[in-house]
């Protein structure tokens, strides 16, 4: 078996829109035809975000593609899917969540041996000026970079 993870999908613009205080790493309630589909890499992270309905967590906007293969067994590609987190973590994220206005976003999809994971991150809304400020950052960081590997 891997001992490594391997990454499936990425979600590139929750890092664009949010500050990432925490990250934990969750199990996803999948039907066969799912797994499938996202070992072959047919997920979509970037609009999906994290809710709680009694006592649960579940991700909503996930998009995992019908798997080609599969028929009358292939699911919803944007139903939620239940996330496996440990009581104490679920309560945890729930009051953080409802005092301080935090969100919970998905933030990658992997396999770590043999089980599809989702990594949550808790995340903090950035205002425009953040985003810009971020932006700037890093085209500096690139030019500086550049400048080095030039001489």
């Amino acid at each position: 078996m891997e001992s490594e993870n391997k990454t499936v999908a990425k979600n590139k613009k929750a890092y664009h829109d949010y500050f990432v205080l925490e990250t934990y790493e969750a199990g996803i309630e999948l039907f066969g035809t799912e797994v499938k589909s996202i070992r072959a890499g047919k997920v979509n992270l970037k609009d999906s975000w994290c809710n709680f309905k009694e006592g649960e967590v579940f991700a909503n906007g996930m998009h995992i593609s019908p798997y080609e293969m599969g028929n009358i067994f292939n699911r919803d590609p944007l139903r939620p899917k239940k996330l496996l987190l440990h009581r104490r973590e679920i309560n945890r994220l729930y009051g953080q969540t409802k005092q301080q206005g935090l969100t919970l976003i998905p933030l990658s999809v992997y396999f770590k041996k043999g089980k599809a994971k989702v990594e949550l991150g808790l995340c903090k809304g950035k205002k425009l000026y953040d985003k810009r400020e971020s932006d700037a950052k890093k085209h500096a960081e690139r030019q500086a970079e550049r400048a080095t590997k030039i001489f």
